[in-house]
């Protein structure tokens, strides 16, 4: 029997409105303040995202062999090459998206949290 089940998922950032800005528009939803410091993501299909003001932040490196990345997110999209156009427009960066006959690539969100686009 399951302890517990999964909640919401919360990104620290050195800025939360501007990183949930950032996720509303990638998957849609609207960002709504919550306490000082916090911002949660609604109106979307999917699990739950919140995003946390951390003093101090460090944004994780990829790929980097003596650190690790913590977690990333894996985001389905239907059309690759579309999905990755609108992503670095609204301010993700490539980290390893070179290789097109994957059927996934890797970015940054604008805090540098990595995330994959993969085709579904």
């Amino acid at each position: 029997m399951a302890v517990a089940k999964l909640g919401t998922v919360v990104l620290d950032c050195p800025d939360p409105h501007a990183l949930a800005a950032f996720y509303a528009e990638l998957l849609g939803g609207k960002a709504e303040t919550g306490d000082e410091g916090w911002v949660d993501l609604s109106g979307y299909e999917g699990t739950p995202l919140a995003f946390q003001k951390a003093p101090g932040y460090v944004a994780p490196r990829w790929p980097a062999a003596d650190t690790s990345q913590q977690f990333h997110l894996d985001l389905s999209v239907q059309d690759l090459d579309a999905a990755e156009a609108r992503v670095l427009a609204l301010g993700a960066k490539a980290l390893d998206a070179a290789d097109r006959t994957r059927t996934w690539r890797v970015y940054a969100d604008p805090a540098g949290h990595p995330f994959c686009l993969c085709a579904c």
